[in-house]
């Protein structure tokens, strides 16, 4: 018995979950953080777009791999401050969103919005606004 039939044009937030390991030190901040100390972050990316032929706003598993690739393979037992001049968790979400938006935009979805949590209580949203 087929519950829904098919119908393309519905919009959908798909939502994919990664961690890393990573250490990074302040060096424009004063206190505790500007020593070298290490996090393991979550990231949550989330994508917009209507259903495909398949059903699927994107296949998961493309989706895992195009952010391995480009995020995780770079940032994982990394030391942070080789890459970026302050690393903060504002910092590295804005570089990770430039790693994806636009390969994300080549597969026909549009990324919506991007977690980026150091401990289990601090954490940013970025959804690729400027100010």
């Amino acid at each position: 018995m087929e519950i829904m039939s098919s119908s393309r044009g519905e919009n959908m937030v798909l939502v994919k979950k990664f961690s890393f390991e990573a250490a990074h030190n302040l060096v424009k901040y004063h206190g505790k953080c500007e020593r070298l100390h290490g996090h393991t972050y979550r990231l949550t990316v989330k994508v917009e777009g209507p259903l495909n032929e398949e059903d699927m706003v994107m296949d998961f598993a493309e989706l895992k791999k195009m952010v391995e690739d480009r995020v995780i393979k770079k940032l994982d037992h990394s030391y942070l401050n080789e890459l970026f001049e302050q690393p903060t968790t504002e910092r590295v979400a804005i570089w990770i969103w430039e790693q994806l938006s636009g390969p994300l935009r080549e597969c026909g979805v549009r990324l919506v919005e991007i977690e980026l949590w150091e401990t289990e209580t601090s954490g940013v949203v970025y959804r690729g606004e400027k100010v």
